[in-house]
């Protein structure tokens, strides 16, 4: 049983909803004490947190190395863009929706050439597709957003892992995680990946602050192996390299002030998250997402992602019938203790609304966050038809 004050319960793609446990960790260091960023105390805990990072992506490699950077999950994009690409050399971009367009925009800031490969909205390019552009000229990095927050649209990480090495071997695989790692599976060592990033208010389970990353040996690689400095000093692999080596070896580093009380949290949802197989919670979500989408059928919608393939466990986006809106349905949600997220694609923003179910929500017994979610739709879908006339 929650401890938290009441409160409309939060199911949009992030920010989640937060454990006590989690809460109570940062609200410790903020209350109680002051600590140094360089003491011994912390310093194990940020250590401790990033191997705990290494169970989560599944990693052993020696090699690999996780950040834990204060920032959103964007600042992810700038340190790819800045750090292991360099200007005028080209990127292929697989776009799932509103965040391919993103993570373009963020590499053309920097001078690479970004190409785009789109799909219609709530489908995902084919692999054929994908074969055919990587063998269209040498990329040095390929993007893919696990889990498009715009759509839904969840993509095939290991089988575009496993062309990517057989077609275009030099090309980095770099994964946008934000919306899915915590929930979705993602193997790092097994299916042989450069980059994930992610952030820390979605599926992991803290409040918004912090930019996470874990980068292979051959990412290192490649920016040590640049021809120019870095783009950028905050967002510099340079910078940051020894602070996460140090951290991680248990010695006080410093670069720039880490967020303490969020890093607390952090260790601890990743403690109380890699306590259990990650199978099992992997499993979860999937069942919580057949049994979203099967009361999304229910009711006579559509998903905006049609194949069963196509759509992510972390959240659903629930198409509209014509003359319905986001603006009309979301009060009435809220009316009823529930909030959900408005559309986000630009083309059909008002036509959709967004169901967040990841994390806490999903994972902790006896909450009741999914089915009074499911329930509140129920009603707030047949006020709105009813009050339109539908």
């Amino acid at each position: 049983m929650s401890s938290q004050a009441p409160h409309n319960t939060l199911l949009i793609p992030g920010p989640i909803e937060f454990d006590d446990a989690v809460l109570q960790s940062m609200s410790h260091y903020a209350e109680v004490l002051s600590e140094s960023h360089v003491g011994p105390a912390f310093v194990k805990t940020f250590g401790e947190t990033l191997t705990l990072l290494r169970k989560l992506f599944q990693t052993t490699s020696p090699t690999a190395q996780p950040f834990v950077i204060s920032g959103s999950g964007t600042l992810g994009w700038d340190i790819v863009a800045s750090n292991l690409i360099e200007r005028g050399e080209d990127a292929l971009v697989l776009h799932t929706g509103y965040f391919g367009d993103s993570f373009a925009a963020a590499l053309e800031t920097y001078g690479v050439r970004a190409t785009q490969l789109k799909a219609p909205i709530g489908e995902r390019p084919s692999l054929a597709e994908i074969e055919e552009a990587l063998k269209q000229k040498p990329y040095k990095i390929i993007t893919i957003t696990h889990v498009d927050t715009s759509t839904g649209v969840l993509s095939d990480i290991k089988a575009i892992a496993e062309l990517v090495r057989r077609v275009s071997p030099d090309t980095l695989v770099v994964v946008d995680g934000v919306c899915s790692v915590g929930c979705e599976e993602i193997a790092f060592d097994a299916w042989d990946l450069d980059v994930v990033l992610t952030a820390s208010q979605k599926a992991i389970g803290c409040p918004p602050g912090l930019s996470i990353l874990m980068l292979s040996g051959r990412a290192l690689d490649r920016f040590k192996s640049r021809k120019t400095p870095p783009a950028s000093y905050y967002a510099s692999i340079a910078n940051w390299l020894p602070i996460m080596q140090n951290y991680e070896a248990g010695k006080p580093s410093y670069f720039a002030t880490p967020p303490t009380q969020l890093i607390h949290a952090l260790h601890t949802s990743l403690t109380k998250i890699t306590s259990r197989p990650l199978a099992e919670r992997f499993a979860i979500h999937a069942k919580t997402s057949d049994k979203v989408k099967a009361a999304v059928a229910e009711l006579g919608l559509t998903q905006l992602a049609t194949k069963p393939e196509n759509q992510s466990h972390a959240m659903t986006a629930i198409r509209l019938p014509q003359g319905m809106t986001a603006p009309d349905i979301l009060p009435a949600l809220l009316k009823r203790g529930v909030v959900f997220a408005a559309g986000l694609h630009k083309e059909i923003a008002p036509l959709y609304i967004r169901f967040g179910h990841m994390g806490v929500s999903v994972t902790e017994p006896g909450r009741n966050d999914i089915d009074k979610a499911i329930a509140a739709l129920k009603e707030a879908y047949a006020e709105v038809k009813q009050a339109k006339g539908l």
